[in-house]
């Protein structure tokens, strides 16, 4: 193999050798890009579940106080329902 030879299979060598290290680079910047937008996606993720929970926690107190209002309702329509027949009791004895 001739010097020339020798120097043009090193010439090539080293071009293919920068392309190689180019895509490597460019897949390096693609994975670490990639990499980072899953963890924006985990914190993201992670946000979404504690608000769930948290909005889960008020939505079972809410239907708490729905239950406990309901209830009173109930009690105080039934108290009138009582009051109602005790006066219309009391006008009938009356006439």
């Amino acid at each position: 193999m001739s010097e020339t030879e020798h120097e043009e299979g090193l010439v090539s060598a080293t071009a293919r050798f920068d392309r190689a290290m180019a895509r490597l680079e460019a897949s390096l910047r693609d994975l670490t890009g990639r990499i980072q937008r899953h963890q924006r996606i985990e914190v993201d993720t992670q946000r979404l579940v504690h608000e769930r929970a948290r909005l889960a926690t008020e939505l079972d107190k809410t239907a708490a106080r729905a239950k406990r209002l309901d209830d009173g309702a109930q009690e105080v329509s039934r108290r009138l329902v009582d009051a109602m027949e005790s006066v219309r009791a009391v006008l009938q004895k009356a006439e």
